[in-house]
């Protein structure tokens, strides 16, 4: 378990840790999420003792490391830029830290192959950083940290800097990886994406402070309060009210809306709004809209309730909500 308990960072007058205490899991893989700013990279370099804090304590599993260097943690640290050594071969890069501990030459031989087939990079002992694709980068520098054994790994948007497609595979690698070897994991990510498909836990953090921890499935469906609600997934404001796309239904018939909305309870009534776009995108639709109160928002249909309805821009629809979502009308779970 790792354990932060009243952790305090200042940058002149810039907070950026303010009473930070945050426990987590042995053997979880925890997501630090927030905007820039938030200080989620200054909690996970404050873990790693890449930061003193100016107070509070950090303490991984029975151990007070508070005042301990960062290369006596029992840590691995992956960064978002490879960090690798470019005249190194990648199985020299993966063994650096098993050479510098004077370890066998035929221990590290063979943990490095061994990594190297869990990371998928078997038959690329030979090459250069040059000679790997950046996913490929990203996961000999994840084996390097792996390599010494870490107690607790942790990663600084590791995937930031890769594009989409590559990103998104590297999520579901990561996941199966850490299913595979169980070590304590946390990373650091502004992409909710990324921490809901990833995480067994999230803590979400704001102007120093975390607002709220909990499992991916808690923090979206009672989020503690209207930052949380708007930073994990897509938000819309109707009447008043934060809702998910979602959770919006459209209607041609203001009557079919009114009898509906009267049997789930919507928290913000029928409202009546003008179709200012239909966007297909892939298995979902999105509706673009503006009411006669001058509120824009969007609601996120299925292609088949999008063909029923049949929607051009210009035609009048009758909006409300299958389930009050605000967080302000929930009770809300793990709030810090």
């Amino acid at each position: 378990m790792i354990s932060v308990t009243g952790a305090r960072k200042n940058y002149g007058d810039f907070v950026a840790l303010d009473d930070v205490s945050l426990d987590i899991p042995a053997g979880s893989l925890t997501a630090l999420l927030g905007p820039s700013g938030s200080g989620k990279s200054t909690l996970l370099r404050a873990i790693a003792g890449l930061e003193g804090l100016d107070a509070g304590r950090v303490v991984i599993g029975d151990r007070d490391v508070t005042g301990v260097p960062p290369r006596s943690r029992g840590i691995g640290f992956v960064f978002q830029h490879y960090a690798a050594f470019k005249h190194m071969t990648v199985r020299d890069n993966v063994a650096f830290g098993l050479s510098i501990r004077k370890r066998p030459k035929a221990e590290i031989k063979r943990k490095v192959d061994d990594l190297l087939e869990i990371v998928g990079l078997d038959g690329f002992q030979h090459r250069y950083p040059a000679q790997l694709s950046g996913g490929q980068r990203q996961r000999m520098a994840l084996a390097r940290a792996l390599a010494v054994d870490p107690e607790v790994l942790l990663l600084d948007e590791p995937f930031g800097a890769l594009d989409a497609k590559v990103r998104a595979d590297l999520r579901q690698w990561l996941r199966r990886l850490h299913d595979e070897v169980h070590v304590t994991t946390v990373l650091v990510t502004h992409d909710q994406e990324e921490a809901l498909d990833v995480a067994d836990r999230i803590a979400v953090l704001d102007k120093g402070r975390i607002q709220q921890v909990g499992d991916p499935v808690t923090l979206y469906e009672r989020p503690a309060n209207d930052f949380v609600m708007s930073f994990l997934g897509s938000v819309a404001r109707l009447a008043g009210h934060l809702v998910r796309p979602h959770d919006i239904a459209l209607h041609r018939s203001r009557a079919a809306a009114e009898q509906l909305d009267a049997r789930v309870g919507g928290a913000a009534g029928v409202i009546a709004a003008v179709v200012d776009r239909v966007v297909r995108l892939g298995f979902e639709v999105r509706v673009d809209l503006h009411a006669d109160s001058g509120e824009v928002f969007s609601a996120q249909l299925t292609r088949a309730e999008a063909d029923a309805l049949d929607l051009r821009a210009g035609d009048e629809v009758f909006a409300h909500t299958v389930e009050p979502v605000n967080p302000a009308e929930t009770e809300p779970a793990l709030a810090i």
